[in-house]
């Protein structure tokens, strides 16, 4: 969630993610037209980008050298693309090619998976959990879960009776979301036991084609939008453990009521009834346009980052604490020249109070930045492995340079 990528019809975009005002842009390439799918590996320098123009070649790029390191084809169009630093995954309608990343030689090809239209599958971005998750089915939303490390199914989830639309990791690879094209449930399961963990309903009045789920990187909230003009964000944690006793109201003789009844009503009616409602939410000023969040920690404050395939780039509060209604502080042209648009609601907003900052000063655990092996920029000449070259790259892909990786909590 530091920084965001974007496919244009003249090539593709990158932006960096540390500062609020300022969207400062990393890099932007017109070499090759109409990028729709562009993967960057976290803040280094390797790119993979795919075009239109050849929607079954994938083109990996160093971008700051300028340099093309290797292309594949493959035997149809290329859907999405996921990586992280041991594992490159494309996904096909009908089959899922894994690359190691280190030297972009495939090491398996699942052949023969269930018609998958939208590409749709998610990679742990932790490299220790390689784990895999996509469609086992085209008609119910049964989830396959795969080692990406070992190359071996690990199980599968019966997670929703109808096809799945949206799957997310959390950062550690830990946890899984996922929501059906209904869209009206969500669900995260244990990694890689598939034990369901919570349930979190987003409404029953209608339909929604949920087109982006996202954990924040602590896993404790859950980002869902749609193609509606609403957010959802959710919080992970167990309220019947330490639920104060409700107060002689209506609603909470209600609420007793309906969690009584949950313990002789058929299970599928009681886990209904017993879904948490969003923690805080977003109203967008636009509906019916594909959107993509992240949930991100800019200037020590928690964040919600929504981008519109229009083009702009939404920032919000978001409070920790209390949750609500998230409050709009910036937006930001993402096709112009790469400066900010001026947000008019920026004078009419109150300062945030300190208590709210105070809130989010946790300190994460963060790995030693030995242990974070990245792409080289000196050519490996002092340190780090020299990888022998592909037979389509122009130079060797050398690794370990942890500067280019920002610590990631693991």
């Amino acid at each position: 969630c530091s920084s965001l990528a974007i496919g244009t019809t003249t090539g593709y975009r990158l932006f960096s993610l540390s500062s609020v005002e300022q969207l400062d842009q990393v890099h932007e390439s017109n070499e090759i037209p109409d990028v729709y799918i562009v993967e960057r590996l976290f803040s280094s320098s390797l790119v993979v980008v795919v075009s239109h123009a050849k929607p079954q070649q994938m083109n990996v790029y160093h971008f700051k050298k300028g340099t093309e390191i290797c292309n594949y084809s493959y035997s149809s169009k290329i859907l999405s693309i996921r990586l992280n630093r041991q594992r490159l995954v494309v996904c096909l309608e009908e089959s899922i090619y894994i690359h190691n990343i280190k030297d972009m030689k495939l090491l398996k090809t699942i052949l023969d998976t269930p018609p998958n239209t939208t590409g749709l599958c998610a990679l742990s971005i932790n490299h220790a959990n390689s784990y895999l998750a996509y469609p086992g089915s085209a008609t119910s939303g049964e989830i396959v879960l795969y080692d990406g490390n070992t190359l071996k199914t690990a199980c599968t989830i019966p997670a929703h009776d109808g096809p799945l639309a949206a799957l997310t990791f959390n950062s550690t690879g830990s946890k899984l979301a996922s929501a059906s094209e209904k869209g009206t449930v969500i669900r995260v399961f244990s990694i890689p036991g598939g034990q369901k963990l919570y349930e979190f309903r987003r409404g029953m009045k209608r339909y929604v084609n949920i087109s982006s789920l996202v954990f924040s990187m602590d896993s404790q909230f859950l980002c869902a939008s749609s193609n509606t003009e609403t957010v959802h964000i959710f919080k992970l944690e167990h309220l019947t453990d330490s639920r104060p006793e409700e107060p002689p109201t209506w609603s909470g003789y209600m609420g007793k009521m309906f969690q009584a009844a949950t313990n002789y009503l058929p299970a599928q009616v009681s886990g209904m009834m017993s879904q948490d409602r969003a923690f805080a939410t977003v109203r967008l000023n636009i509906s019916g346009q594909r959107n993509i969040c992240a949930l991100s920690t800019i200037q020590k404050l928690p964040r919600l980052l929504v981008t519109t395939s229009d083009g702009h780039l939404y920032i919000y509060n978001l409070d920790p604490q209390d949750g609500g209604e998230c409050v709009l502080i910036k937006t930001h042209s993402l096709l112009g020249s790469g400066k900010m648009e001026e947000n008019k609601e920026n004078d009419l907003q109150p300062p945030v109070p300190q208590s709210y900052a105070a809130t989010v000063a946790r300190q994460s655990t963060v790995p030693s930045t030995s242990t974070m092996p990245g792409y080289s920029e000196d050519g490996g000449a002092l340190r780090g492995e020299v990888i022998p070259e592909h037979e389509f790259a122009t130079g060797p892909v050398c690794l370990d340079d942890e500067n280019e990786f920002p610590p990631v909590s693991i």
